[in-house]
């Protein structure tokens, strides 16, 4: 006899589906696991054994043999524990095997019978889906499945349960899908004291979801304006919601099945590697860049950043994909992030500021700034400098506008792009950032002098044709927060101030 049980591999976002065959056959004792295991699913076996035990279930003394179909593929994770042990326990009659037909099967078995969480449910719950199959997981990562429609989803405690199940002596009741609440913790834009143009060029950035650098020296507000960047953002759609959790839950960072509606910041070190920023290792785990789809990727302190790591991310920036490459295979993971970066002018940060320049000025700011490749430089929409906050300022008693006033305006102008990319019929574009070709030339329509003033600026200070149409997408969203139709001359003239020019240093 041959009993035969359905799981999957993950690699990066795509689902590879995986039979997984157990016999018992005549023979001296023993339990062989093949086709390409790591370790951890070599292992397998003797948690299986454990397991059993604990629900006094005893292996018969036979030869027992466990293959992963197909078997050059290579398998990886804990996830396999689940489907061998139903594999062997159909073997052994004691679940019926036509049952286990209409499932995919995967979680990991504790020693005394307990299902453990793993990563990748909700990846596999969408393959499930799709290939019309229930599926069985561990009891706290059934609402991963549920947010992926699966109809027929059996949660469970224990192995122990599963048994109970099939056999029909008791009932597992359908998870319900979670939601993580919203952060209670979110910083408000209205503890900001001054810096209004920094905000403004905030408000365009998150309007239109585009990249941002700020430079200024220590104290003026960088990392606090980039950490009040998530509550103004509108919140995600049921799609991205759904696609960016299924890279959390890839990489183990969905906890109990909860699926957040909040656009994601992430916020790395300087001292993180390349691998760590676009992802890669042994087994190919999304980076940060891919954590941060849909929402925001914060880099502080960026010329600190290896420049393997910042020259990295310069194709993501563009394709809104990264592709990690292996001799033996490749991972795709999305990556349409918003880039937000801050930095000091030059390594002791006081350029410019009479009394506190280091005396190497201004040759350490060149030094400095060129960590930044120009290519790099050229992707980043909005550049502004921040200048030290006016002590006046700070001793004003008066608060700005919350987050909450600037998100509806913002909610608004997305609103007017979504009904735009619809009317072109292009549904794939969420911001005027994605805008390209015919569809940035008829969305970007100029007036008569708006025209010939990008044209002016463009020829005198010999702008590439990304930075050309970088300033259109720019003037786009300035123009929709105003909701008008055209391109006007202030529209094309903030959008332009809103592009740094690097001083032309004289040593």
């Amino acid at each position: 006899m041959l009993s035969r049980v359905k799981t999957v591999v993950l690699n990066g976002l795509e689902v590879r589906d995986i039979e997984i065959q157990a016999q018992i056959s005549a023979g001296l004792p023993s339990f062989t696991i093949v086709g390409l295991p790591d370790k951890a699913v070599a292992e397998s076996k003797e948690r299986i054994r454990a397991a059993f035990v604990s629900l006094g279930i005893k292996l018969p003394a036979k030869r027992i043999t466990i293959n992963l179909s197909p078997a050059d593929l290579p398998k990886e994770g804990s996830h396999f524990d689940l489907p061998i042990a139903m594999g062997l326990l159909a073997e052994m009659e004691i679940v019926p095997q036509n049952k286990l037909n209409r499932y995919l099967i995967l979680g990991e078995l504790g020693l005394d019978g307990r299902l453990v969480e793993i990563n990748g449910v909700l990846p596999a719950a969408v393959a499930a889906k799709r290939q019309h199959l229930g599926i069985i997981c561990p009891q706290t990562q059934g609402g991963e499945a549920v947010w992926a429609g699966v109809q027929d989803i059996l949660a469970a405690a224990s192995l122990l349960q599963l048994i109970n199940f099939f056999k029909d002596n008791i009932e597992i009741a359908f998870p319900t899908a979670k939601r993580k609440e919203k952060p209670s913790e979110l910083l408000d834009m209205k503890d900001v004291k001054g810096q209004e143009s920094a905000k403004r060029a905030l408000e365009i950035a998150a309007a239109g979801g585009h990249n941002l650098i700020m430079i200024g020296p220590p104290g003026a507000g960088k990392s606090m304006l980039a950490a009040r960047l998530p509550s103004i953002l509108p919140p995600m759609s049921t799609e991205e919601a759904i696609e960016t959790s299924m890279i959390h839950s890839v990489a183990g960072e969905l906890k109990d099945g909860a699926i957040s509606f909040e656009r994601p910041f992430r916020s790395p070190h300087h001292s993180a590697s390349t691998p760590a920023l676009v992802g890669g290792g042994r087994k190919a785990s999304p980076g940060e860049i891919s954590l941060a789809h849909n929402g925001v990727l914060f880099l502080d302190e960026l010329p600190e950043f290896s420049r393997a790591a910042l020259e990295a991310l310069r194709q993501p920036l563009e394709n809104k994909e990264v592709c990690i490459s292996r001799v033996n295979s490749k991972a795709i993971f999305p990556a349409k992030f918003q880039l937000i970066a801050a930095m000091n002018p030059c390594r002791c940060g006081h350029l410019g500021i009479s009394g506190y320049e280091c005396s190497r000025a201004p040759k350490c700011a060149e030094e400095y700034q060129s960590r930044i490749s120009g290519p790099l430089l050229d992707r980043i929409d909005i550049q502004i400098e921040l200048p030290i906050v006016n002590p006046f300022d700070l001793a004003d008693a008066k608060t700005g506008e919350t987050s909450e006033t600037i998100r509806q305006r913002v909610v608004a102008a997305r609103q007017i792009q979504k009904q735009r990319f619809e009317q072109y019929g292009i549904p794939q574009f969420a911001t005027n950032s994605e805008l390209q070709g015919e569809y940035l030339e008829q969305a970007a329509e100029m007036e008569p002098d708006a025209k010939t003033l990008l044209l002016a600026y463009a020829e005198k200070n010999k702008m590439s044709a990304r930075a050309y149409h970088r300033t259109l997408r720019l003037a786009r969203t300035i123009a929709d927060l105003q909701n008008e139709n055209k391109l006007l001359r202030i529209h094309i003239a903030e959008a332009l101030s809103l592009r740094w020019k690097k001083p032309d240093y004289k040593i």
